[in-house]
């Protein structure tokens, strides 16, 4: 078993709902998250009523699960993101599980 954590920005929601359903990763978490990029525009925000807030509307998904699904979401992940014209890919990684209860 191994713990996959997954971003995306908020359009890709329905998205990666479709790629872990495909993936048959149907036990899993998800979470409102804002995502920031360090840029210099960010640095400007120093008035107390910005233009822009700096994050943008992101979400984070989690799952405890198994190799064989890991490696078909990665596969379809990768698929996704090669046909991308924003500069926001899906991303994603693993952490090995040592214990569990």
């Amino acid at each position: 078993m191994k713990l996959i954590i997954v971003t995306v920005v908020e359009e890709y929601h329905k998205d990666i709902l479709q790629l872990f359903k495909e993936a048959k990763i149907n036990n899993f978490s998800e979470s409102d998250i804002e995502g920031y990029k360090n840029s210099p525009e960010l640095l400007v925000t120093e008035s107390w009523f910005p233009m822009h807030k700096g994050a943008t509307d992101s979400r984070m998904f989690f799952s405890f699960t198994d190799d064989e699904k890991i490696e078909e979401a990665f596969k379809l992940i990768k698929a996704f993101n090669k046909n991308l014209v924003t500069q926001n890919p899906i991303r994603a990684i693993v952490v090995p599980i040592e214990k569990y209860i």
